[in-house]
């Protein structure tokens, strides 16, 4: 060992580098989260770094992440457990508000309190919810008018507090010192008139995204545009003075990496978060590494780059995280879910249980509906890449005719596997939707009432594509249907969740029992 040892001081020796210099190689990579964790906002408290993000229609919403190193993150709360209740987010009267919700969140902490704003056009409100202790709360929520896009709350040394927002044109209003409304007499002002403007004159998206900072004595402003023809790119506009003038330039031109703001290391190292679109696995997010020059941030390493490793400590799985298995058994105290699980827009709690048969997840139907999309009390968790796989193993005993249940990945072209019982009879089925509207693509019949089923989703380098499985044992398993090529739209504006659902098409009152569902990042050979 000695040998070798001194071997590897000989080479590195060679190649110019001392202990104190390798010891520094990067080991992060970039994405530091290959999910969908898009509209990042980041705090450090300490020695602890806090994050917040966009799930738009589904509830919980707002999740909270935690950090220690800014690579390996921990969802540990939820501002909300639901937005409102109306039509859109119940799926309630044929209404759905997919791709709404809530949007953009800003986070921040200010004198022992912490803050997460977002904004949603499902209410038309901007809603503040506030706590003192982030991970386990309560939150408490407060709503005001307008729902202010893309907004950036501000704590300044003053005492004064803000919101910056809009789109292209950037304005900014002053709140009550709470936080929890407009001022009152307060008068919005325009502080940039064309914040897309360094980007050039060929405008695509306007900028947007704000997120605002004070550092050193100067207000450091961020955006995204995205230049037509061009790619997704940050812009940067400082002043002396919170209501301007401002002064911009762009920051990054990369890899489309954008939208995001700073946060900053116990010892004094600075990156920029920022996420990329990267196909059906949705928005992830990526950090570039900032140095100072001239008063500005200079993002990027080399300048202008974004790297594809990073000096920070070493990428570990997402699981248990970010997504995670759940055999669905409870012990006396414990949650009934688990925080990577999110309900597709409202949930009806009357229908559904881990306790009414224990170690199972049990779905009952309370309505009958038309399509898996506008289905109530669908169970979600994120896929992740580069690849994954979702397995459940369900007993359909008591289904009743009309119902369908089984195990899905959800987006505006989803897939479905899962059992349909008709007329006494119950069958294999494989539903693809990848033209927008769902076809049959098989169906088996079953004669038995326990049946095992898994999705395997491969996001390597954008290839998104789905194929389903099924089961009769939970080890023999059999291509079903077809591959689902997946694609990330913006009616959903989300990338791929596996879903556990069912839902009638006839008559209420069936149920299926899901006795587990394991997630995996990785892929049978």
């Amino acid at each position: 060992m000695k040998n070798y040892a001194l071997l590897l001081l000989v080479v590195l020796g060679s190649l110019g580098l001392r202990p104190a210099a390798w010891a520094q190689v990067p080991s992060a990579r970039n994405p530091v989260v290959h999910a969908d964790v898009p509209d990042l906002s980041m705090i450090r408290v300490g020695k602890t770094y806090y994050m917040s993000s966009t799930t738009m229609h589904m509830s919980p919403g707002v999740p909270i992440m935690k950090s220690t190193d800014l690579v390996n993150w921990k969802l540990v709360s939820y501002a909300y457990d639901t937005l409102a209740t109306v039509d859109a987010m119940t799926l309630a009267r044929g209404q759905s508000t997919y791709g709404r919700g809530s949007w953009a969140s800003s986070l921040r902490y200010h004198r022992g309190t912490y803050y997460v704003s977002t904004f949603a056009q499902t209410t038309g409100k901007t809603h503040v919810y506030s706590t003192k202790n982030i991970e386990k709360g309560p939150w408490k929520a407060v709503a005001f008018r307008p729902s202010l896009h893309d907004h950036s709350l501000f704590f300044d040394d003053d005492g004064r507090v803000y919101m910056v927002y809009g789109a292209g044109k950037i304005q900014l209003v002053e709140l009550t010192a709470d936080a929890a409304g407009l001022k009152p007499g307060t008068t919005a002002q325009v502080i940039i008139e064309n914040a897309s403007a360094p980007a050039g004159p060929n405008l695509g998206l306007p900028a947007e995204g704000s997120q605002l900072f004070k550092i050193r004595g100067k207000y450091y402003l961020f955006h995204i545009t995205w230049p037509k023809d061009g790619m997704r790119t940050v812009v940067v506009h400082r002043a002396d003075k919170i209501t301007g003038p401002y002064e911009g330039r762009v920051a990054l031109q990369d890899l489309g990496v954008a939208q995001g703001g700073l946060i900053d290391t116990p010892d004094g190292q600075w990156y920029a978060y920022l996420f990329r679109d990267f196909g059906a696995v949705g928005r992830i997010p990526y950090l570039v590494p900032v140095q100072w020059a001239d008063g500005w941030p200079v993002l990027g390493s080399p300048a202008g780059k974004v790297p594809a490793t990073l000096p920070l400590p070493a990428n570990k799985s997402l699981l248990p995280g970010i997504v995670a298995s759940d055999e669905f058994a409870r012990r006396a105290g414990e949650p009934a879910l688990p925080l990577v699980w999110q309900w597709n827009h409202n949930p009806d709690n009357r229908h559904w249980s881990v306790t009414a048969r224990p170690g199972f997840l049990r779905l009952t139907t309370g309505r009958i509906d038309t399509s898996f999309l506008l289905a109530r009390n669908t169970l979600t968790q994120r896929t992740i890449g580069p690849v994954c796989a979702g397995t459940t193993a369900l007993d359909v005993t008591h289904l009743k005719d009309g119902d369908f249940a089984g195990l899905g990945v959800l987006q505006k072209r989803y897939g479905l596997v899962g059992v349909q019982r008709s007329r006494g009879a119950k069958a294999i089925v494989m539903v693809s939707a990848e033209s927008e509207k769902p076809v049959e693509l098989q169906r088996l019949p079953l004669t038995q009432d326990k049946v095992y089923f898994k999705i395997e989703c491969d996001f390597t380098d954008r290839r998104d594509v789905a194929t389903f499985f099924y089961s009769l044992d939970g080890n023999t398993w059999r291509p079903v249907g077809g591959p689902l090529k997946m694609a990330y739209t913006l009616p959903h504006f989300m990338g791929y969740h596996f879903s556990l659902f069912n839902y009638a098409t006839q008559a209420a009152g069936g149920y299926a029992d899901f006795d587990y569902f394991r997630i995996t990042d990785k892929l049978n050979k």
